[in-house]
């Protein structure tokens, strides 16, 4: 659960850093008030907790990915 809760936050993360090179919008800034608002800080720090916490998908074992897939059960 919480995997999906993370790589969801960086998805979110990945898109806005992509909307600001692209177009110059941060929209969580935009949304949340912005960019040194306490709600869009603390989305930032939420996604960089995400980040951090999805290092260690790279260390996992592949049997630790399959679990709950449609091919294991």
């Amino acid at each position: 659960m919480w995997d999906k809760i993370a790589l969801i936050l960086l998805i979110i993360g990945g898109i806005n850093w992509g909307l600001v090179g692209i177009f110059e919008l941060d929209l969580v800034a935009w949304m949340l008030g912005g960019a040194g608002s306490l709600a869009a800080r603390a989305v930032y720090i939420l996604v960089a907790i995400s980040a951090v916490w999805c290092i260690s998908l790279l260390f996992r074992k592949n049997e630790e990915f399959a679990v709950g897939t449609a091919s294991n059960q």
